[in-house]
């Protein structure tokens, strides 16, 4: 005895029930399509955030870092502010503002004005102000630095610019090393 079910096609519900059998004479391809679409349903779904809760864990390739990145986007302009428990800012408009973080990067089209405490700076746009850069600084060709710079290493690209009072070493070392010599 055939149920009522079988060989509709329309109206089909959209998956077969627990223990269902299905007639591959009666559906076709349907069975096949429906697996392709359950797959593309799955797979639609929002990945989870597990830095939130893991900030270990990454979903990135590996060899990166994972941390609080902050990116100011082209044409957008980010004025007067304390930017605090960001470990990368990327900066593709215009920042001006006093931070401490771990990294920061400036486009090409970047501009950032202010002071900042660093741990690795990349500067392929402009920086303005007072910039201490406790590890390596790096001014790429179409990058320019200006103001009261310190850093622990420099590496600077053909074209690249740099003026101002620059002094090796960080403000700390700075500090220690005045100390010892009193």
């Amino acid at each position: 005895m055939a149920t009522p079910f079988f060989g509709r096609r329309e109206s089909e519900p959209s998956g077969l029930r627990p223990g269902a059998v299905s007639n591959p004479n009666n559906q076709g391809n349907h069975g096949h399509t429906m697996q392709a679409a359950q797959a593309n349903v799955a797979s639609a779904k929002p990945p989870m955030d597990t830095t939130a809760t893991h900030p270990t864990s990454s979903i990135m390739a590996p060899g990166k870092e994972v941390g609080s990145k902050l990116t100011v986007g082209p044409n957008i302009k980010l004025k007067g502010v304390e930017i605090t428990d960001c470990d990368t800012l990327v900066v593709e408009g215009t920042v001006e503002a006093t931070m401490d973080s771990r990294v920061i990067q400036i486009s090409e089209l970047g501009a950032f004005k202010g002071s900042a405490d660093i741990d690795i700076a990349e500067i392929h746009g402009q920086f303005d102000g007072n910039l201490t850069v406790r590890q390596k600084l790096v001014i790429y060709a179409t990058g320019k630095v200006i103001g009261k710079i310190r850093y622990g290493k420099l590496v600077i690209e053909e074209g690249g610019q740099i003026s101002g009072d620059i002094q090796f070493g960080s403000t700390d070392r700075l500090k220690a090393s005045a100390s010892a010599a009193v």
